[in-house]
């Protein structure tokens, strides 16, 4: 079993083929895949993606790319919508510091708002970091949530050892397929394989064997291969714990 911790499967990229991409996610063995939420536009087609496909888990947030779109009001209809569907995260929700004309307060304010959303109905969070994790990791602080996860993690190990000291898993993908990415790669291979998850967040950070083709959920398995050749591990081993990693962290168990 492969748990794809984040994959955007309502994104346009895969309105031709969307029910065959999901067909082939689950015959190459990925059973569950969690689809965030980016805006409170798409709500509405990552519930759809839940209710049509088996193993599709919804997670609601507002992503900080949208915050320029984002309304105040959006907080509250995102409130409205965990307490009714009670998806699996809070998500995607994050900072990031790399687009230039992002105002970061405005991301700020958006991002502690759903913190305090996820504290409010004890929901982990997933993590958009780009650029940002410093400031992250002191909001995480300052107002304690259920863990979650650091999606496409990229950070130094220092910060890695902080994301987990405060419960949470990271998350890897397909940047750690790239053989120059030997920085990343080298935490893929040293840290505690209980505090990795796996992802694709397809149809974007696609994988070396894809080059800049559409990534989809059906390569995790692929991807994995890469984490067990870089740990010396079996593909077996990497599928039993990353996917443990994801129940736990997710609370699967009971969803």
């Amino acid at each position: 079993m492969w748990i794809d911790t984040h994959c955007h499967l309502d994104a346009a990229e895969f309105s031709v083929d969307r029910d065959a991409v999901a067909s082939a996610a689950l015959a190459a063995g990925v059973t569950k895949i969690v689809v965030p939420a980016v805006e409170v536009a798409n709500f509405p087609a990552v519930k759809e993606c839940g209710q049509r496909y088996p193993g599709c888990l919804p997670a609601y947030g507002i992503h900080p790319m949208y915050t320029p779109q984002a309304a105040d009001a959006d907080i509250d209809v995102l409130r409205d919508w965990l307490q009714r569907e009670r998806p699996v995260a809070v998500g995607e929700i994050g900072l990031d510091y790399f687009v230039a004309d992002l105002d970061p307060a405005r991301q700020l304010h958006f991002f502690v708002e759903q913190l305090k959303l996820a504290r409010e109905f004890n929901l982990p969070v997933l993590l958009h970091v780009r650029r940002a994790i410093d400031p992250i990791l002191h909001e995480l602080r300052r107002i304690g949530v259920p863990g979650g996860i650091a999606h496409a993690f990229n950070g130094s190990r220092q910060q890695a050892e902080m994301f987990i000291a405060l419960g949470f898993k990271l998350g890897f993908g397909g940047a750690m397929t790239w053989p120059r990415a030997s920085r990343l790669r080298e935490l893929a291979a040293t840290l505690p394989l209980e505090s990795i998850v796996l992802e694709t967040d397809a149809p974007d950070i696609p994988p070396d064997f894809v080059g800049h083709g559409r990534n989809e959920p059906a390569f995790l398995p692929r991807i994995a291969q890469t984490l067990a050749d870089l740990r010396r591990q079996t593909l077996g081993e990497i599928a039993q714990n990353t996917s443990q990693n994801a129940t736990n962290i997710l609370r699967l168990i009971t969803q």
